[in-house]
């Protein structure tokens, strides 16, 4: 009878150490790090190898997983009530409770996977080839459970997606680590707003970085050479819009190298500005930032005119206002000083109306949103749904608003400041 005991004991013993190898398996597996398996793997490391490919298919993989440690949790269960019985009778199942219970916790449960996430990348590299096999082993009942959960789910009008983005959710994983890596200090601000902008290209459109039409420099084509090259000069610009009968009609660009070799060849007033001037390019407003910059580059293009879906002119956006949103504001020596964001003592902005809002956010360290409206006078007008007054105050979003002027139906000053915790709790 002692024999039996101890040989049943050790069984469940064993039982609990196959529940804790499931546990950790489950949490190691699936907490370990995509991008460091897929660097081993390109290393040549057969394990990382496996790691990834049980991910492939992580739902198969925890079924198996959770196969296997329900298994075992109802076979400890089933072998300590048949001891327990032989020695407190009706008692049984209530002292299984109380003995199994806290064993699988502490030693199955808990401890393993307190272990397996600390360690989830070692870990899971060691129990891959044992999970792998047992995948397979238990692949037609797990294929079966599959089945049944997702058509369980069906009648009540749940359905799975199978089609997920793994494009954004690796995206979304990588901005979130940067986050949580800022607030920690892992992380300066500066390459913080480098990375994010990086990932935030597919998510910005053409028109949320172009620069506006009512600001684009331009020229006159039917203007005398000489006059057209005392403008072009006096630019801080090397490519100009030219444009004829209506500055919205944009018949061509002058490039500063083609302007001043044709000056060289033919003098100040002999050459043909049409000779000179290149095609313009032309791209949608709704066009991703990201698609955008591909084109840049497959094009080896620095420039392009930004149109509506109806051909309208809407201003023109660079190369370098799509690099702006990575790196932040670049300058060379023939930049003018960005004007627009004036920093008060008291802690609040004076900014232009037309500043745009990542600016703002960027020089600020802020996080106006910037979804609804490009611009910090667009922000105001669309949350108040009116064009405001000078003198009139909001407030939205944790911050304040003050318009200080207003030209026709332009806000084109405005005072910003972040408010404190104190009014927020008190609002």
């Amino acid at each position: 009878m002692t024999t039996a005991l101890l040989i049943a004991a050790g069984v469940i013993a064993a039982l609990i150490l196959l529940n804790a190898f499931f546990s950790a398996a489950e949490t190691a597996l699936t907490g370990a790090s995509r991008a460091r398996m897929a660097t081993l793997e390109r290393d040549g490391d057969k394990l990382a190898a496996r790691v990834n490919k049980l991910n492939e298919n992580r739902e198969r993989m925890i079924g198996a997983v959770l196969l296997g440690a329900n298994l075992v949790q109802i076979a400890a269960s089933a072998i300590s009530t048949s001891i327990f019985g032989t020695l407190y009778g009706e008692y049984a199942p209530l002292i299984t409770t109380l003995v199994l219970t806290p064993l699988l916790l502490i030693f199955g449960e808990v401890g393993p996977k307190t272990y397996a996430i600390t360690s989830a990348d070692k870990i899971a590299r060691v129990v891959a080839i044992p999970v792998q096999w047992m995948v397979r082993f238990l692949a037609p009942i797990v294929g079966a459970v599959q089945w049944i959960v997702n058509n369980g789910l069906k009648l009540f009008g749940v359905r799975v997606d199978e089609s997920i983005d793994v494009l954004s959710a690796a995206r979304a994983e990588i901005s979130g680590a940067i986050e949580m890596h800022a607030e920690e200090g892992g992380v300066e601000a500066e390459t913080r707003h480098r990375l994010i902008g990086a990932l935030d290209l597919s998510e910005l459109e053409v028109a949320d970085v172009m620069i506006h039409r009512k600001n684009i420099k331009s020229l006159d084509i039917d203007l005398p050479p000489r006059e057209i090259l005392a403008q072009a000069m006096s630019s801080p610009h090397t490519r100009l819009p030219l444009w004829q009968h209506d500055p919205d009609n944009i018949v061509g660009i002058l490039h500063a190298r083609d302007l001043l070799r044709a000056v060289s060849e033919h003098g100040r007033d002999a050459f043909d500005i049409r000779d000179v001037m290149r095609t313009p390019w032309f791209a949608v407003e709704t066009t991703s930032a990201e698609d955008q910059l591909a084109e840049f580059l497959r094009r080896r293009e620095h420039f392009a005119l930004v149109v509506d879906e109806y051909g309208a002119l809407m201003g023109l956006v660079t190369l370098e206002d799509i690099l702006e949103e990575i790196v932040g504001d670049i300058k060379d020596e023939h930049d003018i000083a960005v004007q627009g964001v004036r920093p008060q003592p008291d802690g609040s902005v004076n900014v232009d109306g037309a500043v745009p809002i990542r600016d703002l956010n960027r020089v600020m360290n802020w996080d106006l949103p910037d979804e609804e409206a490009v611009t910090v006078a667009g922000l105001v007008i669309h949350e108040a749904q009116a064009i405001p007054d000078p003198g009139q105050r909001f407030a939205f979003h944790g911050y304040r608003f003050q318009v200080l002027r207003r030209q026709r139906n332009q806000l084109t000053a405005l005072r910003v400041e972040r408010e404190q915790e104190e009014d927020l709790a008190g609002g």
